[in-house]
């Protein structure tokens, strides 16, 4: 009789999201993943049969850590502004899974920057239309411009040249979040594409 399995797939995938949130995705080989498990690499491959499925699996448990700093940020009184806070906490906590989800290019193992936007969208979507009374392309225009306002932020912070404290950063996004709202409501078509940029430029910069 075969000798029995000592650990299970979700064990092996908790490991290799240990050494992924350590040292990052490419440091997720058999070796170091079976070293923190204390065990040959046996294990890892009774239930994979290649380390890209592993870390496959590390990207589908990194996301869903995602998920719950996107839900917590729902949580608060102004859930868009929310979601922006844990984004930024999010990418200060756990630098290199952020590295993961949003700055590796697709492949079996990641969906990349883009995939994770369409996922957070997804989530903030009818709260955005709820709170600031828009339609859906609306909201989904809103977030992708607030959206690129913080993946700027986070991207100075996993690289380590972020000058700006969380506090001048939520500021930031408070501008921005304002600045939006206040333009798509009292701007037609600004949101589509259909206004006149030149006439409103002119209209403000004489006042």
């Amino acid at each position: 009789m075969p000798p029995k399995v000592k650990f299970q797939k979700e064990e092996i995938v908790r490991a290799a999201m240990d050494v992924a949130k350590e040292r990052g995705i490419d440091a997720v080989t058999a070796r170091e993943v079976a070293k923190k498990l204390g065990v040959s690499t046996r294990p890892i491959f009774t239930y994979f049969d290649t380390m890209e499925q592993l870390k496959a699996e590390v990207f589908l448990l990194a996301k869903r850590r995602y998920r719950e700093y996107v839900e917590e940020g729902l949580k608060s009184e102004t859930p868009f502004f929310g979601v922006g806070q844990q984004y930024i906490r999010f990418a200060r906590q756990e630098a290199e899974l952020y590295k993961l989800l949003f700055l590796t290019k697709p492949s079996q193992a990641s969906g990349g920057a883009v995939d994770a936007f369409e996922f957070s969208k997804e989530l903030v979507r009818p709260s955005v239309m709820r709170i600031y009374n828009m339609d859906a392309f609306q909201a989904d225009r809103y977030y992708r411009n607030l959206w690129l306002v913080v993946f700027s932020f986070c991207t100075l912070i996993v690289t380590g040249e972020c000058p700006y404290t969380d506090e001048e950063m939520f500021s930031v996004l408070s501008e921005v979040s304002l600045s939006l709202c206040k333009a798509y409501k009292e701007i037609p078509g600004l949101a589509e594409g259909r206004y006149d940029k030149d006439r409103l430029f002119r209209e403000l910069t004489r006042k």
